[in-house]
């Protein structure tokens, strides 16, 4: 459905006449439009489409009814100002077993040499969908347990609700994303976990973690000139004492540009790790593969098995040619499919294979770009680009695999995913929950500058004298106090955004700008580390989690310039069309409940209804 134009009143009027004369029945209907692409007479689909298709990450539909008491709230829930003392910390996790199940990440069952493509790909298909119902019934009885309440007599009414319903938990529902990542930790010796240093907790669920708890991982904290040099040592603190052993890196993917003649005034920033993050990262990554040249426990114990025991990894690494990286193989590119196999009857594999693992938008793509200091990978700020996992050769000696991002199981509300920047902001359908969980942890209006709607309508300052006590109440000035809404619509007020037909404040284009700021970083914010006071920082309490910075202070033409990058981004997705997983074996219900990307520009499209608070790519689904 392509975005609406405005209309000419007359044009307007003679459709609706048209339009009820039709009804009558004294105008005969007109045929309906053959869509382009459908039918027997469809154009032929390329190889690279359908297989894009089937890599569109699937995730669960929001219910109708959740969407109109969350709009409804967000128009009345006062927001809490000043912010709570509490909000810059993480949010205590959720235990991580409900019941009898625990939240876990699907493993792929095993398999034999002389099993068919067919029955390997059933086995997968049947333990996918029975982890699938465990997950779901999981999450589901996690809602219930925000629920319960008090039981009410026979004439008792229901009392309005003082706070957001618990939402659901977004993870991935397309076998086919899953496979990429069982093919990346097969072949991988190292495992590269990335945590976006904002909220690191949110990046690393137990679901992961058991999923790698046999392998050798090293942590690495990304976005760390976001969340600042502070809050990302004391994540590092904290991470070393929760997860003792386990190695813990901070990068940064990008560094600033000279300033040139043509960019003066501007900030130019390039695919580059700077030297210090460059040896840190390779120097943990060295110990780890100096730990996989050592016979585990068991093996010493048996001289019989440590006579014959081979290293899982190649011996000898140049790795001052790792740290340099400067030659014409660094960064080749090889591809998902054309992986080179190591041959299992030579002494030792060929290459150590290091494989980058992480949600989306966590800065996989850009960290590879950093490494090789140009772009060889494709990153965005949308997440979800990286399709297929892709192999790169670092040196001779190392290569590196690029893992898609996939969202894993965890008991966390979905506002606090699409504020991280996990789920792309153009399929999420329930912006107004959204913003009003964002604007409880950040001052949005004092963020964006923004006048309080009710402003408008407020008297001029009565500059009478009264004597003391006897001022009338009516002539006392009142507090404002925002609410979700109101911060949609004076945004949409600011930057003159209005519905087409309706010339109403364009809430649904204000809350895709205001959350995709917060997820690309365009507003700098970071969680500290729970139970942290956070009193190495210089921020006021009342500022929650946001950073104030200099350069946020940016003209109306460069905000309107990166947001149309952003949607730029959402448009070249959206051209490629929706398609539900392929997996052949599940019910026609389920796949009734799944969403998996909007359609064709389904990122341009455009709301003309205040009134309409779900984006085209829900409706498209």
């Amino acid at each position: 459905m392509p975005r609406r134009k405005p209309t000419a009143t007359n044009a307007l009027a003679a459709r609706k006449k048209l339009k009820k004369a039709i009804k009558r029945g004294d105008v005969p209907a007109p045929e309906p439009k053959k869509q382009p692409g459908k039918g027997k007479h469809a154009l032929p689909v390329s190889d690279a489409i359908q297989s894009a298709r089937k890599l569109q990450s699937a995730f669960v539909k929001l219910p109708d009814a959740f969407l109109e008491q969350t709009k409804y709230l967000a128009a009345t829930l006062p927001l809490t100002r000043p912010i709570a003392a509490q909000s810059h910390q993480f949010p205590p996790m959720e235990r991580e077993c409900i019941g009898d199940t625990t939240l876990s990440c699907p493993r792929r069952p095993k398999w034999r040499f002389e099993m068919s493509k067919t029955e390997v790909e059933r086995n997968e298909e049947g333990v996918f969908r029975k982890w699938i119902s465990q997950t779901d019934q999981a999450i589901e009885e996690w809602q219930k347990l925000a629920e319960i309440q008090e039981p009410l007599g026979e004439d008792e009414i229901p009392p309005e609700p003082t706070t957001m319903p618990r939402s659901t938990t977004y993870y991935e529902r397309n076998i086919e994303v899953w496979r990429q990542l069982w093919r990346v930790t097969e072949i991988s010796q190292i495992i590269l976990v990335l945590l976006d240093s904002r909220a690191p907790l949110l990046h690393y669920p137990p679901s992961l973690r058991e999923y790698l708890s046999d392998r050798r991982v090293i942590l690495v904290l990304t976005k760390v000139d976001i969340a600042g040099a502070e809050r990302a040592d004391a994540w590092t603190r904290y991470l070393e004492t929760k997860f003792p052993g386990v190695r813990i890196v901070q990068v940064e993917s990008y560094m600033e540009k000279e300033m040139t003649s043509v960019h003066q005034g501007r900030k130019q920033r390039e695919p580059k790790l700077p030297e210090s993050f460059r040896h840190l990262l390779v120097q943990a990554i060295r110990e780890e593969h100096a730990a996989l040249l050592q016979p585990p426990e068991k093996v010493q114990a048996n001289p019989a098995r440590l006579a014959s025991w081979k290293p899982p990894v190649k011996r000898e690494i140049d790795w001052q040619r790792v740290v340099s990286a400067q030659d014409d193989k660094a960064g080749t590119f090889v591809g998902g499919p054309a992986v080179p196999h190591d041959d299992a009857s030579e002494a030792e594999p060929k290459f150590l294979t290091i494989g980058l693992i992480g949600q989306p938008n966590v800065g996989k793509s850009s960290l590879l770009n950093a490494l090789f200091g140009t772009s060889k990978v494709r990153a965005s700020k949308t997440p979800g680009k990286t399709k297929h996992f892709q192999t790169l050769f670092w040196t001779p000696d190392v290569r590196l695999v690029d893992c898609p991002g996939l969202v894993c199981p965890n008991y966390v509300p979905m506002e606090l995913q699409v504020l991280s920047g996990v789920l792309p902001i153009s399929r999420i359908s329930a912006l107004p929950s959204c913003v009003y969980h964002a604007a409880e942890l950040l001052p949005l209006e004092q963020i964006y500058r923004l006048s309080h709607p009710a402003e408008v309508d407020v008297p001029e300052e009565d500059k009478r004298t009264w004597r003391n006590g006897e001022r009338p109440a009516a002539s006392r000035p009142k507090e404002l106090k925002w609410t979700a809404m109101d911060v949609l619509i004076a945004y949409a007020d600011k930057k003159k955004w209005v519905t087409a037909k309706a010339n109403r404040p364009d809430i649904h284009r204000a809350g895709n700008a205001i959350m995709r700021s917060l997820a690309e970083g365009r507003v700098a914010w970071a969680f500290w580390p729970p139970e942290s006071d956070g009193s190495a920082s210089d921020t006021p309490a009342e500022m929650g989690i946001w950073i104030p910075r200099e350069e946020e202070g940016e003209s109306d033409e460069e905000s309107e310039e990166k947001e149309a990058e952003s949607e730029e981004d959402e448009a070249e997705d959206a051209l490629e069309p929706a398609q539900s997983p392929p997996v052949s074996d599940e019910s026609d219900s389920e796949s009734d409940a799944l969403h998996v990307g909007s359609g064709r520009f389904g990122a341009l499209q455009d709301s003309d209804d205040v009134d309409s608070s779900e984006p085209e790519s829900d409706a498209s689904s």
